[in-house]
């Protein structure tokens, strides 16, 4: 693997990091979380049309559709460098990571000229409609319908863990198309517009009080025929090209790194007459999480330097993400300590430290090794694909 970021990278990344700096407010040392909440929403969507106009948005994309005409590469250190500066992420992952990549890969010419052009500069922005109530791990037994009707598509039925369907403007929706075959060769891929009649959602608060999820129910609602994506009933293939992309873990590594160097700034000043850095223990215990973090960016970097080699990392990308799960538990419930009973006060608490965010970390840490892939899961991967060992 190599270590270093060619010279052009680097200096690029300078780049980036002085705009995001004039960009945010406050800067590297904002004392503000941009999460996409609804009073946040235009910041994040002007800041996108910003990041847009420069064509850094999706750097690995050709410069026809809006991108810099990279690689892997270019578009890790912006997903790095994003989440260390908190920027708001206005549905990014699904936009540029997963969704972007996937019509680039499945669609047709015109469904390329008309939806990528729209992502890369911030335009738009998606969401997944893949996970249905009886239909997560084995997503296959998915029972929204979509049924041909002249030129559109009749689509019903419900999806849950939609993240970011209240903000965005489309969705990429499986629905099933054919009952009467294996279930995995009767799942169609669609480009729904959130904006279609007959489409309602219903919110999914987290325990950190968030809206982040929601349900989305399809009533009837009428998608052209021209929005499908890949082949009828080619549908199943088209959502595996989606776990091939955006697979190196950097933006949660990278939002572990922020939090950890906040601490070690928290603990460095002076409270009630002393310094918590003074403690032996605490140095300690923060020397070990940057440790770890830089660990877990390392094995980022592999995994993108082996995308940007043309392979797939499929093991790789477990072992990054399992560790990224284990690390974003370390981290919280480190600093859920190290900063005691304030530690425990909600963002908009007086006397919450960091703004509270230690304590939203901690509280979604535990859906870490669940979304995205399981803990069992990936290690599963990493035993077969990974080791050769034989499936159980």
């Amino acid at each position: 693997m190599e270590f270093r970021l060619p010279p052009e990278t680097s200096a690029w990344r300078d780049d980036l990091r002085a705009f995001l700096r004039e960009e945010l407010p406050e800067g590297l040392h904002g004392s503000d979380d941009f999460f996409d909440d609804s009073a946040q929403v235009p910041f994040a969507r002007e800041f996108m049309r910003r990041v847009g106009d420069r064509n850094w948005l999706a750097p690995a994309w050709e410069k026809r559709y809006g991108g810099m005409g990279k690689g892997p590469i270019e578009q890790f250190v912006l997903n790095e460098e994003l989440a260390y500066y908190r920027a708001p992420h206005g549905g990014r992952l699904f936009t540029i990571g997963i969704t972007g990549p996937t019509i680039n890969h499945h669609g047709t010419q015109e469904q390329k000229d008309r939806f990528l052009t729209r992502m890369a500069s911030g335009q738009d922005w998606w969401c997944q409609g893949f996970s249905e109530p009886g239909a997560g791990s084995d997503l296959a037994s998915l029972q929204t319908s979509a049924v041909r009707d002249g030129d559109d598509f009749v689509l019903n039925g419900q999806k849950i863990w939609s993240s970011n369907a209240h903000h965005a403007d489309w969705m990429m929706v499986l629905a099933r198309t054919d009952p009467d075959v294996p279930k995995h060769k009767g799942i169609t891929a669609l480009l729904v517009d959130m904006k279609s009649p007959g489409i309602s959602l219903q919110p999914i608060d987290n325990i950190a009080g968030r809206h982040d999820f929601n349900q989305t129910f399809f009533d009837d609602v009428r998608v052209p025929a021209e929005n499908m994506l890949g082949e009828l009933n080619g549908g199943w293939y088209v959502a595996a090209t989606t776990l091939d992309f955006e697979r190196s873990n950097i933006a949660a590594i990278s939002g572990a790194r922020r939090t950890i160097h906040d601490l070690v700034c928290w603990a460095k000043a002076c409270r009630a007459g002393h310094r918590p850095w003074d403690d032996p223990k605490v140095r300690h215990i923060l020397s070990d999480l940057i440790v770890d973090a830089e660990v877990g960016r390392l094995l980022s970097y592999r995994t993108v330097w082996l995308q940007a080699q043309g392979q797939v990392p499929n093991a790789e990308a477990s072992i990054g993400k399992v560790f990224m799960a284990d690390l974003g538990m370390k981290v919280s419930n480190a600093g859920i300590n190290l900063l005691g009973l304030h530690g425990q006060l909600a963002p908009d608490s007086a006397g919450a430290q960091l703004s509270g965010r230690v304590l939203t970390s901690y509280l979604l840490a535990m859906s870490g090794p669940i979304g995205g892939g399981t803990k069992e899961i990936q290690k599963g991967i990493i035993a077969t694909r990974g080791l050769g060992l034989p499936r159980g």
